[in-house]
């Protein structure tokens, strides 16, 4: 595996993994990041669709719903703490992903194109909606 490009990096991952508020959320990139970590044959669709599990994860946790979709989450989080438009609109497009491409949360039609690169993209980013929401959430 290449490295993580930054410190920053590092420190999102392991603040949204060590903190326990949502310990769903930090199972889910805990495992996100072991499947990404594998020596021989990393798992990066996997690894992706745990990372978005996690944000799926705290999601519930904002809404108190077992059932809620990220969508509902973040709607429910805006009653309280508003969101700008565009911001609320890349989260739902980023999760969006996930739902259209390669299969990663539903059935795949083709081999998975995704790459390593793909799946740190994923870890880092849902890391850093977890921390997000997490502050949200706590404010």
């Amino acid at each position: 595996m290449r490295p993580l490009s930054s410190t920053e990096e590092v420190e999102t991952i392991q603040e949204a993994i060590g903190d326990n508020t949502v310990p769903g959320a930090s199972a889910h990139l805990k495992a996100a990041l072991d499947l990404l970590s594998r020596k021989t044959n990393p798992d990066y669709r996997n690894s992706i669709k745990e990372s978005i599990s996690s944000v799926e994860s705290v999601s519930c946790a904002i809404t108190g719903s077992k059932s809620a979709t990220f969508g509902d989450a973040l709607k429910e989080l805006a009653k309280k703490h508003p969101l700008h438009g565009a911001l609320k609109d890349g989260f739902i497009k980023l999760y969006g992903y996930t739902s259209n491409s390669d299969g990663i949360r539903h059935a795949m039609l083709d081999e998975p194109q995704l790459t390593q690169a793909d799946a740190i993209y994923f870890l880092v980013s849902c890391s850093a909606f977890v921390n997000y929401l997490k502050s949200k959430i706590t404010e």
